[in-house]
C-alpha cells in the first residue's frame, strides 16, 4: 500500500486533516459520508463521460454515451427511486459494449476514449458498490450538491481551449488523489467491510489520477508542471482550509 500511496502523496500538496477524520468516524456522520462518496462516484463518471463527448467523439458516438448514462440518471433524479431494484438490473447496466469514433483532428482522441471509458465503467460500479452497502445499512439515497472543494477546484479552470480542458484533467488528477488518499487515511478506522471496501477502491483511483494527468501532458504537448502546482496549491489550500460542512471531500472541521 505505501507503495501505492508514494507518489499520491508526493503529489499532494497536504494530507487529510486529523479533524475532518475524526468527523468522518463518528456514527452519526456514516450516512452523509456514504452519500456524499455515492454521489462522487457518480460525478466521477459524468464528468469522464462529459469529457469524451465534448472533446473526445463524434455525435452519434456522443449519444451511444448517454444511453449508457441513462438509467443511472434516471435512478438518481427520479423520486420514487428503489435501491434494491436498480442494484438487481445493474449487472446489465454497466455491461456494455460500444464502438466510439474518435473526433476527426483530435490527436489524443483515442487514447482519452479507452482510459476515459474504463474510468467510466469503474466509476459506475463504485457507484452500485456504495449503493449496496447503503441498503444493507438502511441509509436511504439522496441527492447532494457540489460542495466548496468542488466548485473551488472548477474556478480554477481557464475560459479557452485547449487551457480549459488541460485544467480539467488535472483537476481530474487532484481529485482522484485525493479520493484516494483518503481512503486510506480513513479505512484504519473504519468497521470491517467499509475498511475493505475502501482499501479495495485504492488502486484504481491511483490508477485514474495517473490517466488524468497523463492525458493533460499529452494534450498540452510539453511541460505542465507549471500549472500542476498552481492548481495544487488551490487543492491544498481547500482541503487544509475550515470547511462549514462535512462531506467527502471537505475540508478542515471544526
Amino acid at each position: 500500500m505505501q507503495q501505492l500511496l508514494a507518489p499520491i502523496h508526493a503529489f499532494l500538496k497536504c494530507e487529510t486533516p486529523d479533524s475532518w477524520i475524526q468527523a468522518a468516524i463518528k456514527p452519526e456522520n456514516l450516512p452523509t459520508l456514504l452519500i456524499d462518496h455515492c454521489n462522487c462516484e457518480l460525478k466521477a463518471a459524468q464528468t469522464a463521460m462529459f469529457l469524451v463527448r465534448k472533446y473526445g467523439v463524434e455525435q452519434q458516438s456522443g449519444k451511444q454515451l448517454l444511453e449508457w448514462a441513462k438509467p443511472y440518471e434516471e435512478f438518481v433524479y427520479r423520486k420514487d427511486r428503489d435501491i434494491a431494484v436498480f442494484l438487481a438490473r445493474s449487472s446489465k447496466k454497466n455491461d456494455v459494449s460500444i464502438e466510439l469514433t474518435a473526433k476527426a483532428g483530435f490527436e489524443q482522441g483515442d487514447a482519452l476514449i479507452s482510459k476515459m471509458v474504463r474510468l467510466i465503467k469503474e466509476e459506475f460500479h463504485h457507484f452500485e458498490q456504495v449503493l449496496e452497502i447503503m441498503l444493507e445499512r438502511g441509509i436511504p439515497y439522496e441527492n447532494r450538491r457540489a460542495g466548496r472543494y468542488a466548485k473551488g477546484m472548477m474556478k480554477m479552470v481557464r475560459t479557452h481551449e485547449p487551457a480549459a480542458m488541460i485544467d480539467k484533467l488535472i483537476i481530474g488528477a487532484f481529485i482522484e488523489a485525493r479520493s484516494c488518499e483518503r481512503f486510506a487515511k480513513l479505512a484504519p478506522y473504519l468497521d470491517e467491510v467499509l475498511n475493505k471496501f475502501y482499501v479495495s477502491l485504492l488502486r484504481s483511483e491511483a490508477r485514474h489520477y495517473q490517466d488524468y494527468l497523463l492525458l493533460a501532458e499529452d494534450i498540452a504537448g510539453g511541460d505542465i508542471s507549471e500549472r500542476v502546482a498552481i492548481i495544487a496549491e488551490r487543492e491544498a489550500e481547500l482541503i487544509s482550509s475550515i470547511d462549514p460542512e462535512f462531506n467527502f471531500h471537505s475540508g478542515a472541521q471544526e
